[in-house]
This record gives C-alpha cells, sequence and structure tokens, in this order.
C-alpha cells in the first residue's frame, strides 16, 4: 500500500492499506499510511484521525510523528506540530532527522521566524547535506537577505540533487540580475517560460 501510495496510485493504495488495516488495526505504521493517504486524497479530517491514531498506538513512532507534525503545521497549528517534530528529532533511534529539522524550518516560516528556520534548515543540511528541499529553503532564505552568491551556490547544490522548478527558475532568474548578470538570467527565464509556461512564475516574468 504505501509502495502504491509513493507511486501516485492512490485508488490501489487505498484498497492494499484498508486490507492491511483489517488484518492489524493496531499497526502505527498501517495507521501513518492511511494518513498520507487521505491527505493526498485532501480528506484532512480522516487524515488527521489516522495520524492521532497512529502516534497513539505507538510513542515511539517518529515517522509518524514526522508526518503528523507536518501535517499539522500546513494546517495552522504549529505550536502543536513543532512539538511532535521535535519529540521525532529527539527520539534515539531516528537515522533520518533532517526530515523533522527541514518541517520545524518550515513551520517556523509558517509562523514569520526566519531566523529560527534558516537554523533548522542549516541543521537538516549538517546532517544531510544534499537534502533537496532544505536546499531549496536556503536559496529563498538568501535570495531575500540579498546574499546572492549564498543564493547561487545553494541553487547550485540543489541542482546537483534534483532538477529544475518553477520556482528555483524564478529564484535563479532574479538572482543572476541581482549579481548584474544579465545574459544567465535571460537563459534561465527563457527555461522557465519554455518548460513552466502556465505558472504564476512565468506570468509575472511576461508582465515585466
Amino acid at each position: 500500500g504505501d509502495r502504491y501510495l509513493q507511486m501516485g496510485m492512490l485508488t490501489t493504495a487505498k484498497e492494499k492499506l484498508e486490507i492491511a488495516e483489517k488484518i492489524d488495526s493496531g499497526n502505527s505504521n498501517i495507521q501513518n499510511g492511511l494518513a498520507a493517504l487521505y491527505e493526498q486524497m485532501k480528506l484532512y479530517s480522516e487524515a488527521k484521525k489516522h495520524y492521532q491514531k497512529a502516534v497513539a498506538l505507538d510513542d515511539g513512532n517518529f515517522g509518524a510523528k514526522n508526518n503528523y507534525g507536518r501535517f499539522l503545521c500546513e494546517n495552522g497549528d504549529y505550536d502543536s506540530g513543532i512539538k511532535l517534530l521535535n519529540e521525532a528529532l529527539r527520539f534515539p533511534l531516528n537515522n533520518r532527522r533532517w526530515f523533522a529539522y527541514t518541517n520545524i524550518g518550515l513551520c517556523e516560516l509558517m509562523k514569520g521566524k526566519l531566523k529560527e528556520a534558516e537554523f533548522n534548515f542549516r541543521n537538516a543540511l549538517q546532517i544531510n547535506k544534499n537534502y533537496a528541499p532544505a536546499l531549496f529553503e536556503m536559496q529563498k532564505i538568501s535570495y531575500h537577505a540579498a546574499k546572492y552568491m549564498s543564493a547561487r551556490a545553494f541553487l547550485q547544490r540543489y541542482l546537483a540533487v534534483s532538477k529544475h522548478n518553477a520556482e528555483t527558475l524564478w529564484y535563479a532568474v532574479q538572482t543572476e540580475r541581482a549579481l548584474g548578470d544579465i545574459k544567465t538570467a535571460e537563459g534561465y527565464k527563457n527555461k522557465l517560460l519554455s518548460l513552466f509556461p502556465v505558472s504564476k512564475e512565468a506570468q509575472q516574468l511576461r508582465l515585466e
């Protein structure tokens, strides 16, 4: 079920996870999988119910706490979300702590706490220097702080492990313009208009 969910095959994932729940409804990982499924289906009340079950069934399920904490932050319950994410972070067996650090950083951004957000993104990258979501956030933070060389460097690190999206290209255009490299900026602009023609970022560039 989890694998089908990762592949975006929601109908099949739902079928398999519901069978798994019938066999072992007290399994925290199954409840976590169902919660992630319902979240993708935008059935948020169902997702919340299953995340709560997953955490209640196994207090040591740091994966479920990470997912539920992120979910709470994205739905405006920042303090509860950060509390759960910190619990996931402190769990001794959590060998993927960059996920929790990045999610805490995103939650802090939602609260408007830029310094705290940057602190957590940098912690994530100290553990996993190639984690694309944290690199992307640092690209944006560096740009808005007028640290354009840093923004360029974070983008280069990001592109070593991931592909451009409309937002990375938009920031790339703005960064190169700020650095005075108009030719490179135009190249990024043309790539954005070509690859993501209907994105809001492309529309912004057309309005210039």
